[in-house]
Order: C-alpha cells, then structure tokens, then sequence
C-alpha cells in the first residue's frame, strides 16, 4: 500500500455506530469484526476508491484539529490492516491508465 493508492470499502462490510462514538465493522465473509474510533469511521466512510490515501489525509487535516504529522503513516497502516482482514481492496490501476 502506497500514499498514492485508492482504497475502497468492501461492499459486504457492515459498519455500525454506538452510541459512545466508536464503531465496528463486521466483515461476513469472513465473520471477523474490528472496532474503530471516530477519526477511523471518518476514513471508512470516505474509502470509495476515488480518493488517494494522500487525499484521506488531506481530508482528516481538513475536518480534525490538532492532526499528527504521523497522519498519513497511521492512515496508511489502518487501511492496510483492514486489506489484510478483507474489509478493504484497492481500486484498479487499470482504470486510470497506469
């Protein structure tokens, strides 16, 4: 996974919010769950395969105060976590003529 990748939410995946601001999401494939906090539902729900894990963080900075500078390395291991547990892919290279 690289800053300049496109990851995109599997469409499988359940996300569900409590009440005490933090979620989980519910892979059924695989039966597995992982809880997220706040800042991680706000990035799961931007993962459409449109945007570059540059531009998560652009939009975290935009939307947050007070973002580390370690953003974009806590992104990018958060959405490979994810990739490794099935809840994220990566958009196709293909169709941006790479």
């Amino acid at each position: 996974m690289t800053s300049h990748d496109k990851p995109i939410a599997s469409q499988l995946v359940v996300l569900r919010e409590e009440f005490d601001d933090s979620a989980v999401l519910f892979n059924p494939d695989t039966a597995e769950a992982v809880g997220v906090n706040p800042v991680g539902v706000f990035v799961w729900k931007l993962l459409d395969g449109t945007r570059t894990v540059e531009q998560l963080v652009a939009a975290l900075v935009a939307h947050f105060a007070g973002v580390p500078g370690t953003a974009l390395d806590d992104v990018l291991a958060f959405v490979a976590e994810l990739e490794k547990g099935g809840f994220v892919g990566l958009e196709s290279s293909l169709s941006d003529g790479r």
